[in-house]
Parts: structure tokens; C-alpha cells; sequence
């Protein structure tokens, strides 16, 4: 059950903050996405706090012109209420509704920027994955799409962003963090890791798809819902036996160039066709390379990072996990077809059987 302390960073588990344990890769954090409706401009922002790391870290990165600007802040954890690393904060205005990121001018960034729930926040079902008898995952996430308002700017120069879509997450418990753990598990049970995540937003709402699967496409962790805007926390539709299918790879990447995500429903079946467009690459906040969450950097840091996306490899591991941002078509039984915006996240790493991999 979600409740108004599940948007502060106070978890102590995968569970609710009324319960409470310690894991040494116990994390809380928030993450956000934004995009223009002509989908020139994309830009997210990540905040993570590592309480056994003594760590938090923060990240705002922007899309514009194929170049990806990138703004990483890394500081030693005070008080887990102090909602800030170095220029980037998270102000909570209303608890499961409305959130705000303000990021104060550094290395040419900045940014003022509210987000505003569509509808009560998503629960997904709580990811648990173990490495033999070790927890390699164990966290429960909400999501949410947003309206958003306000303004983003690099190098000076300033977009206002009001009326953009995007989403948001709150995600708390245990995942790998900080530096490695210089003893692993043995044997390895962990072979592959399978992820797509796409938060949808359409004029009248939302759809939210996720899937985990081993390496032989076995889903371990799936769910899709359907959600009007302005839907409470037990409105909308959902259901376990949603499938992406007709994916077609970009060749000797493992990105997608089309994809249909295929939604059972009582009266037959939804299906929304992908075309992603702009690619965004999560390490530009925290997943993965030298600003990977929870590591070290000492009391304080603050650096610049600026990639060019079409010079970019995205053969190499380190740019495998990326969203995607993609016009999208909802077709449903009997309706209308509906143009929309949203996010095809991808992570796999490792063989993936069904797509050759």
C-alpha cells in the first residue's frame, strides 16, 4: 500500500517505510523524464541516497541538437531528508502528486522544473532476484506520468518546458551499488539480466508496460495497466499477459528499431506500435561508467560530461541501457487509433536467446 512517506527517501527495505531492515546495496531514489511534444528536446534527472555508502548522488542530463549534456554531483549523505547534492535538489510539494527539481547554474546547466501526476501512481509488483542465496535484487518502484512546468537550459540558453509530458519513479530497496563486491556469490546463478520498461503517455492517459526475463525470454517480473488521467489508486486496468513482439534489433546493437508491445483486454486486444526516434543513455545519470550510483567521490563533486550521441558506440556495454523516445500508436477494438509519446527503455546484458543475442 503506497502511502505519502513512500515519496521521501526514508525506506529502509523493499518494503513500505513501515517496515524497516539493512542491506549493504539498500538504495532510495528518484528518478524523472520530461520530452518536447516534437520530441527535439529530452532530458531526465536521477537522485539516489546509498545509507550504507554514506553516499548520495545526483544527475540532470539533456537532450538537445544530438548531444546529450550531461551534470553529475556526488557528495558525502547527511540527513536523508536533505533532499540535495551539490547545485541539484528535489523539493516534495505534495506527496504522490507533485514534485520539483531545481538544479542552481553549474558547468553551463540549470534547470527549474515541477512535475505533476496524471493519475495516483502505479505499485508495480516488488522485484526479488537472487544470486544463489544473495539478494541481487529486492525493491518495490512506483511510476507515475507527468505534466510538466518550467524551464531547462544549457550553455544559456533556456527552453521553457510547460505543458511536456514525461515520468517519474520512486524506487527503494536492494540492487547492486557503489563499487563491486569484491566477494561474490559462488556459483554464479545470474547469467543475463532482460529489461524493457515503457511508460506511455497519450492525450487521455497512460499506459505502462514492464517485463523482466531470463535469458531463455521466461518473464520473472511483468505487468501492463492502462490508466485514465485522473484515476485514484484502485481505478485503471491492468494485466500479467502483456508481450512485446515484432521487435526488430538495429543491426549488431541490442536496440530496437520497431517493437509492438501487444495488451489483452476483455473486449480483445490493445497494441501499440514503437518507433523510436532519439536515444537517450542512462549512464548520462548514474547507470553505469564512472558516475555509476553510489560511488565515491569524495565529500564533494561536481563535473561536466558531454556526449555525441551519433559518435558514440552503442555496441559497448556501457551504452546498452538507454530509453528510447518513441512516437507510439495505441490501437484498441472498436476505437479509434491515438498518436502518443513515451519511453522504450532497454537493458540486456548477456544472452538473450529469443532476439539472438
Amino acid at each position: 500500500m503506497l502511502t505519502k512517506g513512500d515519496d521521501y527517501p526514508i525506506h529502509q527495505t523493499a518494503e513500505p517505510v513501515a517496515y524497516a531492515g539493512t542491506d549493504r546495496n539498500f538504495y532510495d531514489r528518484y528518478f524523472f523524464n520530461g520530452y518536447a511534444p516534437d520530441g527535439e528536446t529530452f532530458f531526465a534527472v536521477a537522485f539516489g541516497v546509498y545509507p550504507h555508502l554514506n553516499v548520495a548522488d545526483a544527475h540532470l542530463s539533456v537532450v538537445t541538437g544530438g548531444v546529450q549534456h550531461c551534470l553529475h554531483a556526488s557528495a558525502l549523505l547527511s540527513d536523508r531528508m536533505d533532499l540535495r547534492v551539490g547545485p541539484i535538489r528535489i523539493e516534495v510539494l505534495e506527496p504522490l502528486q507533485r514534485l520539483k527539481v531545481v538544479v542552481e547554474a553549474a558547468e553551463g546547466l540549470a534547470a527549474e522544473i515541477t512535475f505533476e501526476g496524471r493519475a495516483f501512481p502505479i505499485e508495480e509488483p516488488r522485484f526479488i532476484r537472487r544470486n544463489g542465496t544473495r539478494a541481487f535484487m529486492d525493491y518495490t518502484r512506483l511510476t507515475q506520468n507527468v505534466r510538466c512546468t518550467g524551464w531547462v537550459e544549457v550553455d544559456g540558453e533556456r527552453r521553457e518546458i510547460d505543458g511536456w509530458f514525461g515520468s517519474r519513479d520512486r524506487s527503494w530497496g536492494i540492487r547492486p551499488v557503489g563499487a563491486p563486491d569484491p566477494q561474490p556469490p559462488v556459483p554464479q546463478t545470474v547469467s543475463g539480466f532482460f529489461w524493457q520498461w515503457t511508460p506511455l503517455n497519450f492525450s487521455d492517459r497512460s499506459v505502462f508496460f514492464h517485463v523482466n526475463a531470463d535469458p531463455d525470454g521466461r518473464p520473472w517480473n511483468t505487468r501492463a495497466v492502462i490508466l485514465p488521467d485522473g484515476a485514484g489508486p484502485d481505478a485503471g486496468w491492468e494485466t500479467p499477459g502483456a508481450r512485446m513482439e515484432d521487435v526488430v534489433l538495429i543491426p549488431g546493437t541490442r536496440h530496437a528499431r520497431t517493437a509492438r508491445l501487444a495488451i489483452p483486454l476483455e473486449q480483445g486486444e490493445a497494441r501499440i506500435g514503437f518507433e523510436p526516434f532519439l536515444t537517450f543513455l542512462m549512464r548520462g545519470v548514474g547507470y553505469g561508467g564512472e558516475w555509476r550510483h553510489g560511488g565515491y567521490k569524495g565529500e564533494l563533486a561536481v563535473a561536466r560530461e558531454d556526449i555525441v550521441l551519433a559518435q558514440t558506440n552503442m555496441v559497448a556495454p556501457e551504452n546498452w541501457h538507454i530509453q528510447a523516445l518513441s512516437r507510439v500508436t495505441l490501437e484498441t477494438p472498436g476505437g479509434a487509433p491515438q498518436q502518443g509519446l513515451g519511453v522504450f527503455e532497454q537493458l540486456i546484458a548477456g544472452p538473450y536467446r529469443p532476439y539472438g543475442l
